[in-house]
């Protein structure tokens, strides 16, 4: 039976728990700890935002009964394929190099993590909670609940300090940048968003541990702890790629950056200037025109909205402006198509979107993968909600690699001094759990 923070059963059988909690910390704590004993586990957490396309507070999925692993060539048909013949729950990741698959594109950078370009699976166990009510759905249901109650609330652990390295320092930074810009007067492109690594070798972490930390640091709407056998993906990401919910499609593209400050009134003054920000609304607005140009190629003709334009969120650690464009999915159009039709996001990419990847793979140090794509889920529905994985530490546990890629929009008047400072808020949360 359920500890008292769990509250009474609405329903139980064989392979379906549900019931109420009245402690949503405790249970997640308890059920994250309970799932990291499988290979494979995917865990999304909203961290108590809400917004009107959410339908979970929190999802696990945990062990998998079905992989598919694929690699650029023909991964989108595998994945359509896999989705055919498992119309239930999958859970899983496109990383940003499946560009190369959608167009003519390559990835020749270094990589350190070697992930597969794309990833999903069918979870043994699936957990979900809303407004604390929780469904466990698997085999003995109610057995994994009494394995979730057993498990011990354990206070944060010392991390010990890792310091990351950067592929550019900053000079070269700033020189790189001048160098897109160059491009930029030369009409190849109008924004390009512009990522670096930093990186550590010979790393022993907890990965746990620091996504836990780094959760609690940094609350954020698309949090994911994602492990692929000795791979970890932490992620503390703010922002929605792409969610379907019935017929509608939802993309809320993120650009524009400020600094929270301590200080209420000096707070408040610079969340004001990000919202009046002329660079910061031009940058947005690009990627908004982009986004809106995607969902054309799923849309029903004349469904294309900007739903909200220029919206400002407060995280810990920033203020961001967000914008909200929905379509209605045309009859003839898969969700997979779907997501192939707007992939990689337009916020990681630039404009226009090809020249802009082409341009950051020749001026970037580092393969992106996963950092970049999107990480989340298909449910039996036929809805799905992706977001985009920044802010996100990558762990091989097997070689002991550890990178944070970090980017901004460079565009015309950017200044790349600023550009590498926003760089380092960006990474901010990150640094500070390793011990920056």
């Amino acid at each position: 039976m359920p500890a008292d923070n769990c509250g009474h059963f609405l329903f139980i059988s064989l392979h379906l728990v549900n019931f109420t909690i009245t402690d949503i910390n405790i249970f997640k704590h308890k059920a994250l700890q309970w799932a990291t004993r499988f290979d494979v586990l995917c865990y999304l957490d909203s961290n108590n935002f809400s917004d009107p396309y959410s339908k979970y507070d929190l999802i696990i999925a945990a062990g998998a009964k079905h992989e598919l692993k694929a690699n650029v060539g023909n991964a989108f048909a595998e994945l359509e394929a896999f989705r055919q013949q498992h119309q239930e729950w999958l859970m899983g990741f496109f990383t940003y190099d499946l560009k190369n698959e959608i167009e003519t594109l390559s990835s020749s950078n270094p990589d350190h993590l070697h992930l597969p370009d794309l990833y999903f699976f069918v979870p043994e166990y699936l957990i979900t909670v809303k407004d604390n009510n929780v469904s466990i759905t698997g085999q003995n249901s109610s057995g994994v609940l009494y394995e979730i109650e057993k498990q011990k609330i354990t206070q944060p652990q010392s991390i010990p300090t890792v310091k990351l390295q950067p592929r550019f320092n900053k000079a070269d930074y700033i020189a790189t940048v001048k160098k897109i810009q160059d491009h930029i007067i030369r009409g190849d492109i109008y924004v390009s968003n512009f990522c670096q690594e930093f990186f550590a070798n010979g790393v022993k972490i907890d990965p746990l541990e620091v996504f836990k930390q780094l959760n609690q640091l940094s609350p954020t709407p698309f949090s994911c702890y994602f492990k692929y056998y000795q791979q970890h993906i932490l992620c503390a990401s703010p922002e929605r790629f792409l969610a379907k919910r019935g017929s509608k499609l939802i993309s809320q593209p993120i650009k524009g950056t400020a600094k929270r400050q301590e200080n209420t009134e000096q707070d408040e003054l610079v969340k004001n200037a990000l919202q009046n920000d002329q660079k910061e609304r031009q940058e947005n607005v690009m990627i908004v025109d982009l986004v809106r140009n995607d969902l054309t190629h799923s849309a029903k003709a004349g469904t294309v909205k900007t739903e909200e334009l220029f919206g400002i969120y407060s995280f810990n650690q920033v203020h961001q402006m967000i914008s909200t464009v929905i379509c209605e999915l045309r009859n003839d159009v898969s969700e997979v198509q779907a997501i192939k039709n707007t992939f990689p996001m337009g916020s990681m990419t630039g404009a226009p979107k090809i020249s802009s990847m082409q341009l950051m793979e020749q001026y970037e140090k580092s393969k992106r993968g996963v950092y970049s794509g999107a990480i989340g889920y298909f449910s039996p529905d036929n809805d799905f909600d992706y977001n985009v994985v920044i802010r996100t530490l990558l762990y091989n546990q097997e070689n002991k690699y550890l990178s944070l890629h970090v980017g901004s929009a460079i565009t015309y008047d950017a200044d790349a001094e600023k550009e590498y400072e926003e760089c380092l808020v960006k990474a901010s949360a990150m640094f500070k759990v390793l011990g920056h």
